[in-house]
């Protein structure tokens, strides 16, 4: 019989040996370390089950998994078998854990969404599912175990957060169903469970007459000569914030007037072409002395190897006096979309220029370039329209 001191001072030697203890237990002793085998007859065969690794499985544990296998052959099963399937199980449950799931969805899924959305969606679930729920097979979470957790991210207030989240979570649990990993989605139980959020929308200026004024502003801005560019630009080509400050030089052609964002920077993933009018093209032509030589046209004030931060241009209009509930970088959208339509120009050219998701599937199809003379002249016409608001004091 074996005992704790003789296995602890258990050498190696040239040649693996074995410590005897009972029942077909042993510890074999190599030079890599000490290992708890058990020897038995199983169908006339004779077999080697492998029970740890000591330390970690104490002398005392090793007894016990003997006992266990033991009381399995005395039923005839194959503790080997047993050991096995269970192996397998445990594998099995591991890879149909939430966690494991979540991140096969979000893997497939980001080829689609914008870097920042990737980012974004990663982040939520990392910080607010995966330690209560990540090492739970997705099938045995119901809708109280989700709602215990969606409320930890309410009680912060981040009660838009909480909705968001349940909405990825649904989205995880209904890959697992088309996977074959779970039978239902339980986030839909939760439909009114949660704090209702009321829509938000991007701050805008609509009003001609403070059009006028914010231009004026932007034209009189003091601080960083790129910052006061990427101001002048916004409201011209009226792209979302991330696209603006993220406008590399190769991708403007000055023969053609044209600004084409290729395809991984947009939203919806096609490639967009906006048309620059004529005082679009002298923003450009007035800071490529300064960020030519670069990769951006508003590079970073730190890096010139980054582009703005994303927060530049919301805190260039804070300092001009515009509040976030007046005035935001995503509003330009919002300006200009609603004073086009006002002056009648066709919603699809407006909706085209916007790239705006097109929910007919047949439209969609259309390539990048659809409406495109009608958008020269339409971008031409809402430059001039700000020119002449900017010179009006009503």
């Amino acid at each position: 019989m074996l005992t704790d001191t003789a296995i602890r001072n258990a050498k190696p030697k040239d040649k693996p040996y074995k410590m005897a203890d009972s029942g077909g237990l042993y510890l074999l002793v190599q030079s890599a370390g000490k290992y708890w085998r058990m020897d038995y007859r199983y169908a006339s065969k004779r077999k080697t089950l492998a029970i740890g690794v000591y330390p970690t499985v104490t002398l005392t544990v090793a007894r016990k998994k003997r006992d266990e296998a033991r009381n399995l052959l005395t039923k005839d099963v194959d503790p080997a078998l047993v050991k096995a399937v269970n192996k397998q199980v445990k594998k099995h449950a591991q890879e149909n854990t939430f966690q494991a799931i979540a991140l096969e969805w979000h893997t497939k899924q980001s080829t689609t969404w914008a870097e920042s959305t990737t980012a974004n969606i990663k982040r939520c679930l990392e910080a607010d599912i995966f330690p209560w729920l990540g090492n739970r097979p997705i099938k045995d979470i119901n809708a109280p175990d989700l709602l215990v957790v969606l409320r930890k991210i309410e009680s912060r207030g981040a009660h838009e957060k909480a909705q968001r989240t349940r909405e990825y979570v649904g989205r995880v649990f209904r890959y697992a169903i088309q996977t074959g990993r779970a039978e239902r989605d339980p986030s839909g139980d939760l439909r009114g469970a949660l704090t209702p959020v009321k829509a938000k929308h991007h701050a805008s200026i609509t009003d001609p007459k403070a059009i006028g004024a914010l231009l004026r502003s932007i034209n009189g801005f003091v601080g960083s000569y790129t910052t006061k560019c990427a101001l002048q630009l916004a409201p011209l080509v009226f792209v979302r914030p991330g696209e603006l400050r993220q406008a590399e030089w190769i991708e403007i052609d000055f023969d053609k007037k044209e600004w084409r964002i290729p395809g991984h920077k947009m939203k919806m993933k096609e490639q967009h072409i906006i048309p620059l009018s004529r005082q679009a093209i002298e923003v450009l032509e007035a800071i490529q002395p300064l960020t030519g030589n670069g990769k951006y046209i508003f590079p970073s004030i730190k890096s010139t190897v980054r582009p703005m931060s994303e927060n530049t241009v919301n805190a260039a209009l804070r300092r001009m006096g515009y509040e976030k509930d007046e005035m935001t970088g995503h509003g330009f959208r919002s300006m200009a979309s609603t004073l086009l339509h006002e002056h009648g120009w066709p919603h699809e050219a407006i909706e085209r220029q916007l790239a705006h998701a097109e929910r007919n599937k047949i439209a969609a199809a259309y390539n990048h370039a659809e409406h495109l003379p009608k958008r020269r002249e339409m971008m031409q016409w809402w430059a001039d329209y700000l020119d002449n608001l900017t010179k009006s004091k009503f």
